[in-house]
């Protein structure tokens, strides 16, 4: 283990002795959007954490890992270049991989499908500029979901830039994005190309994407948005490790054995494309009316050569989301109210064949899976005279899904889940300026997704039900002067039925309901402003802390004749600490410092096997300078600068302990951003 630098006490003394306190928007009054429900940060009675534009520079190219890890109860992984997973306060026992249980939206528009699959890896970094992360249930505004929700947002502001980087294992970036107003039309062009060779073997990853989006003001009432993404993913899965075989070679793809081969034999990967389109309308009757309507759809080909066999999966996805706002604004009274609907098709054709080294071979399987989700909400939001703030909503949430097996012997079947009310409650007070208490209790639902209803194993788990529970909590937030914010929340979350995924002596998976759950925890965060220190050497400073500390257990948990009530929850570190730290030498260099901690994990639900703490520091410096008209910032990244031996995403319960996907040693990445 690296030794662990303290910094605060030199944290402090600087501030104490900054002569010039920045003038910019205090921390506290950061405003969030909470899909067209603007509240500022302080007063809102959500647990939500924003990403801002400083924390999305602190990721490469490929991902957004670093920028969601300095958030308090969010945990990114990536269990191989490409492949990752969100987890927001341990959400992951259901996710190898992908992001289930965590609902996303991008703008305006739905990015999970109807069965609550995310394709969060298609996605490029460089093409969001902001993100709010909501933690827990939030059934009256997004659905059902245990794990949160993510918002995604695209820039609001005119800028022509292009980004050119290379780096460690043949790492090659490439991003170009316009953004201009045009009259009344708000244009955005992004364009981005991803390659690299990656650490370890089997590991190659290829993305190319495009956006495209048009806000059209076609009146002063009315706003119209269009929007098309499309993504092209190619990267190869090179596997889990057991312990040994990652001592004895962290960069091997997983062996082959006497009766399965290695991911190299089989050349195994995910091969995504992926279009998604769709418009949005508000218009605004009144001052006190409005309705707000957006119509999407989505098509996704999918190919998976596994170890077992080689998958094809055809995806149609359609959506729409409507709802009618009313707002009052009386001397010290506001009120708003929320009516509307949200409902999605997903449609899936999936074909298995035998894996012939990366090639298609004899067919096993074809099946077609349908499900229909929506849910109906209405909400009401309350501010008396700028002190108490409630937010209340109520949502039913239906959930079925109709199965067709066409080869080799044809069979079908439907389920149809029980409609699940979600009510939720949320109340903060303002006690002073910048200073604030708030509670809320909510219940979530979140029914299985299609690829847990028929995991790689490739049977229909008919028997498979919803997760659900109730979540409650309690939150303080202080701003301390213009200088310092303080977050503290505490919450504790029952759930029952929790999903868990399993794996088969093939390495194939399932997935299982596992009884109770109890989640208890507490979350922290403690940032600074950016400080000037009227000091030609060491001239700006800021900094930010946040830390994750949990007790989650299983309860009334039994499998054969093994009682696991009382486990650790398998896949969910008990303590995680992060930091960053941002400052400007010489009035000029920029430089970003980051930390991230994570404690021992208990890797399967016996809690026999457990993963090595480990502490993995990165650092980039930026460096700016004019030429001509054109700004450049010239930057270099070291990712993992100690050299850690570190897995940054584990195989849960993997058959054969083939738990450990290793991460890469010390790796560099050398770029420039031309802003013009």
């Amino acid at each position: 283990m690296k030794k662990i630098y303290i910094l605060l006490p030199t944290i402090f003394t600087a501030l104490l002795s900054a002569q010039k306190r920045d003038s910019a928007e205090l921390i506290s009054e950061v405003q969030i959007d909470a899909y067209k429900k603007p509240a500022a940060f302080i007063s809102s009675t959500k647990s939500v954490s924003v990403v801002s534009e400083n924390l999305i520079n602190q990721n490469p190219p490929e991902r957004m890992l670093e920028s969601i890890n300095q958030i308090a109860g969010a945990r990114m992984e990536e269990r191989s270049p490409g492949s990752y997973r969100i987890s927001l306060r341990g959400s992951t026992l259901r996710s190898p991989f992908g992001v289930r249980n965590v609902k996303v939206y991008l703008d305006d528009f739905i990015f999970s499908d109807a069965s609550g699959n995310t394709y969060f890896n298609v996605i490029s970094p460089e093409l969001i500029k902001r993100m709010e992360i909501y933690k827990g249930p939030e059934g009256g505004d997004y659905g059902a979901v245990t794990g949160g929700t993510v918002l995604l947002k695209t820039t609001s502001s005119e800028n022509t830039s292009a980004n050119l980087a290379v780096g460690s294992y043949g790492t090659f970036n490439q991003s170009f994005n316009l953004s201009r107003q045009l009259g009344k039309h708000f244009v955005e062009i992004f364009q981005n190309y991803y390659q690299t060779d990656s650490y370890r073997e089997q590991s190659k990853v290829l993305r190319k994407q495009i956006f495209l989006k048009d806000n059209f003001q076609y009146s002063e009432q009315g706003l119209l948005k269009a929007m098309i993404l499309y993504a092209d993913l190619d990267y190869q899965t090179p596997g889990g490790l057991t312990l040994e075989q990652m001592e004895l070679n962290r960069k091997q793809a997983r062996p082959a054995t006497k009766t399965v081969p290695g991911a190299k034999d089989q050349d195994a990967g995910i091969r995504n494309k992926m279009i998604l389109a769709g418009l949005s309308n508000e218009y605004n009757f009144n001052r006190n009316f409005s309705h707000f309507i957006l119509v999407q759809g989505s098509y996704v080909d999918f190919e998976n050569p596994f170890i077992t066999n080689f998958e094809n999966r055809f995806e149609k996805n359609i959506a729409l989301r409507t709802h009618f706002n009313y707002e009052k604004n009386w001397t010290n009274i506001s009120l708003a109210y929320r009516l509307g609907f949200e409902g999605g098709i997903n449609d899936i054709q999936v074909k298995n064949y035998d894996n012939n080294r990366g090639t298609e071979g004899n067919p096993q399987n074809f099946d077609k899976i349908k499900n229909t989700s929506g849910f109906y909400f209405l909400s009401q939001k309350l501010n008396i005279a700028g002190k108490l703030f409630t937010d209340i909503s109520l949502s039913l949430n239906s959930n079925a899904y109709e199965w067709e097996r066409t080869f080799p012997r044809p069979e079908n079947g439907r389920v149809q889940f029980k409609n699940q009310w979600l009510p939720n409650f949320g109340l903060n007070y303002l006690i002073g300026k910048g200073f604030s208490v708030r509670a809320k209790i909510g219940k979530g639902n979140s029914a299985p997704t299609n690829e847990e209803i028929r995991a790689s194993d490739q049977q229909f788990n008919v028997d498979l039900m919803p997760e659900y529970g109730w979540n409650k909590e309690f939150g303080i937030r202080k701003q301390f002067g213009n200088s310092i914010f303080l977050e503290g929340s505490y919450f504790d979350f029952r759930m029952k039925d929790a999903i868990v995924r399993r794996q088969n002596d093939a390495g194939q998976e399932f997935f299982v309901n596992s009884g109770e759950t109890v989640q208890k925890g507490i979350e922290l965060l403690l940032e600074s402003k950016s400080f000037n220190l009227k000091n030609n050497i060491f001239s700006f400073f800021k900094f930010r802390m946040s830390g994750s500390f949990y007790r989650f257990t299983f309860e009334n948990y039994r499998q054969n004749d093994a009682d696991y009530s009382g486990n650790d929850l398998t896949g969910v570190p008990r303590t995680t600490v992060n930091s960053l730290l941002n400052f400007v030498l010489f009035k000029k260099l920029a430089v970003d410092y980051s930390h991230f901690y994570t404690s021992k994990i208990p890797l399967n639900d016996a809690n026999s096997v457990w993963s090595e703490p480990s502490l993995v520091g990165n650092i980039q410096f930026r460096f700016p300078f004019e030429l001509d008209r054109t700004r450049l910032n010239l930057f270099l990244q070291i990712q993992n600068l100690y050299n850690e031996d570190y897995v940054s995403g584990f195989d849960i319960n993997a058959f054969g302990n083939r738990y450990y996907n290793p991460a890469a040693k010390r790796n560099f990445i050398f770029g420039v951003k031309m802003d013009f």
